[in-house]
């Protein structure tokens, strides 16, 4: 399928740019409540897999059924971290020695695998409407408090 992603429902309900025409009727709905990490995950990425979970419920978009990505997502960051730490350990570029004895610098494997996580994760962080451009597209309004003067 060519061309842009389709926007969900919700999103459109929240957006408010919601068309009956242009609704789905059969749209699949999300379970509701918070996922739990999976086991496979590391310690660590289970730790980010909960921020992330309660930062997604606080958003009101938390879902047991996205527990794959945000695994998928936590893993990447958690992926982010390991190579940031080599990279600052040990620098960007290594030495080798040719046949010839001439000294040549290379890129670290562990920039390129970095690079390579970051962008799955800001795909996946975009997923979720949490970076900053895809959250400024649709704003969540939270139930508005019962006014004691509205009788009035």
């Amino acid at each position: 399928m060519a061309g842009r992603k389709r926007t969900p429902d919700a999103i459109k309900q929240l957006a408010g740019t919601a068309q009956p025409c242009r609704m789905d009727p059969d749209a699949l709905v999300a379970a509701e409540g918070r996922p739990e990490p999976p086991d496979w995950l590391s310690a660590r990425a289970a730790a980010i897999f909960r921020d992330l979970a309660a930062i997604t419920d606080r958003m009101r978009i938390a879902s047991p059924d996205d527990i794959a990505m945000l695994a998928m997502l936590a893993s990447r960051l958690e992926e982010i971290e390991l190579c940031t730490v080599v990279i600052e350990d040990l620098g960007r570029v290594y030495q080798t020695v040719s046949n010839t004895g001439a000294t040549m610098h290379r890129a670290r494997p562990e920039v390129g695998m970095r690079n390579e996580a970051m962008r799955h994760a800001q795909s996946l962080l975009a997923e979720f409407g949490l970076s900053p451009a895809a959250r400024s597209r649709v704003s969540a309004t939270t139930p508005a408090e019962e006014n004691p003067f509205k009788d009035l």
